[in-house]
């Protein structure tokens, strides 16, 4: 995993020089973040020559200790008019500003909850399979980087190889092309990150994995309303975004967060699903709201957005996950499948994926 340009400037940030940071007072330009290389000038007034050699040391000292940065080029530059300093490459085009389109990916799809444990990525990795059976081109990124499940529910193991160093290949299965964190750490390896690092993560998967052409990009987000979710909405162009939540009440004021945090970042609401709806006894066939009933349809209804299913808290579901294939590949005859199947139907017959 290569050092992304947010992760340079924390650490430039913490660098002292005469009147405060060398960010912050403007002294260093031209950052170039290009591979293992670090690159940037650091225009001063030449009376403070010699105190700048100090703070160069210490950040040529800081920046090479990053994990992935082998070479660290600062340049002292003493400009005494308005002439900008020397640039280190050429010039690239300016960044786009706003959420952008991913080369051959039609739509992006987010699958988000406010709280974890409600099933978020049981239905995502349900809802690929399922999309995929209706004749769609479907990705899914396993954006959940604290704790990844995709390559575990998708039955899908190794290392994804990357020919170039730079451009990675997806993993496939049943139907399915699937991206995720836990493809590159072992599966009892914590990852513990900070907020730069996680956005760093999610833009190279997004950006990096050469996906093909997809119809649609399923992105299974962690839960909450944090750093992922945001990066996500701000840089890519997400066409909708389903929310998960179990009819417990406490697990609902946690997705209202969630709702809240799309239409602040300008993210349709595809609908809701409310999962662990009902459990039906497989000896008696009595049938127990686990965790109460109609909390998500109602919150629904009071947001104005589609209850677009109400998925039962069933055994066969959670051991089709953990074995590495879906209920809608494993049973795709099974009611259980059925609600996952008329999900994609819908979002299908709807021209959302």
């Amino acid at each position: 995993m290569t050092t992304s340009r947010d992760e340079v400037l924390e650490v430039l940030k913490r660098i002292e020089a005469p009147g405060g940071d060398i960010v912050s007072t403007g002294v260093m330009r031209a950052l170039n973040v290009d591979g293992s290389t670090v690159r940037f000038v650091m225009e001063i007034n030449p009376a403070q020559a010699a105190a700048y050699e100090g703070v160069k040391a210490q950040a040529e000292a800081e920046l090479g200790a990053l994990n992935g940065i082998e070479s660290v080029a600062i340049v002292l530059t003493g400009h005494t008019d308005k002439a900008p300093p020397p640039d280190l490459k050429p010039q690239r085009p300016a960044d786009p500003k706003g959420p952008q389109k991913v080369p051959g990916i039609d739509r992006i799809l987010a699958v988000a909850s406010g709280k974890g444990g409600v099933g978020k990525s049981t239905v995502s990795a349900n809802l690929a399979c399922a999309l995929a059976q209706q004749g769609r081109r479907v990705g899914l990124l396993d954006a959940d980087v604290y704790g990844p499940s995709q390559p575990r529910m998708l039955g899908v193991s190794g290392r994804p190889a990357s020919p170039d160093g730079k451009t990675i290949l997806p993993m496939r299965n049943h139907g399915v092309t699937m991206m995720s964190i836990g493809l590159m750490m072992n599966d009892d390896q914590a990852v513990v990150w900070r907020g730069p690092m996680l956005m760093g993560a999610l833009q190279q998967m997004m950006t990096q994995v050469q996906w093909g052409a997809l119809d649609v990009l399923i992105v299974d987000l962690p839960p909450g309303t944090g750093d992922v979710q945001m990066t996500l909405a701000q840089k890519f162009a997400v066409d909708g975004a389903v929310i998960v939540s179990t009819p417990q009440d406490v697990a609902l004021l946690d997705a209202r967060k969630g709702v809240d945090m799309f239409q602040q970042l300008h993210v349709p609401i595809v609908g809701m699903i409310e999962n662990m709806s009902t459990h039906i006894c497989s000896n008696c066939g009595h049938e127990e709201h686990v965790f109460g009933h109609g909390g998500v349809k109602a919150e629904a209804v009071k947001l104005g957005v589609p209850l677009l299913a109400e998925v039962p808290l069933d055994l066969q579901i959670r051991m089709a996950a953990d074995g590495g294939a879906p209920i809608t590949v494993s049973q795709p005859d099974s009611p259980q499948a059925k609600a996952f199947q008329d999900v994609a139907a819908g979002l299908v017959s709807e021209g959302v994926a």
